[in-house]
């Protein structure tokens, strides 16, 4: 999609933090950080939410956490905890549609989360 900010990001168009890349995921660190690390975990192929997704993209979902956990190792949150989020529709926080996984670091969380 050319009008996708992540899309753009994902094909070189605009610039990043990049943190990790594959042929299917690109992580990037998040210009608005909530959290001392914050990066953006999301597929090369657009889809707006969650809610597009379907049984043909089980094995890019499961990239998307598998990258997060890879970018985690390397971040060293894997020593003190991290958290994994994913929103979906405006009503829960999502404004960038394109399925994106939140890898939130180096802080003390709480729960409920807000």
């Amino acid at each position: 999609m050319t009008d996708c900010i992540f899309c753009r990001i994902a094909a070189g168009e605009l610039p990043a933090n990049i943190a990790y890349e594959d042929e299917d995921v690109i992580a990037f660190h998040d210009l608005e950080p909530q959290a001392p690390t914050h990066v953006l975990v999301i597929p090369r192929q657009h889809l707006s939410t969650l809610l597009d997704a379907d049984t043909g993209h089980t094995l890019l979902l499961g990239k998307l956490q598998l990258a997060a956990i890879e970018i985690a190792r390397q971040l060293s949150l894997d020593k003190e905890g991290f958290r994994v989020v994913t929103n979906c529709l405006a009503g829960a926080g999502q404004s960038v549609f394109h399925v994106h996984v939140h890898l939130l670091g180096g802080r003390a969380f709480s729960w409920p989360p807000g």
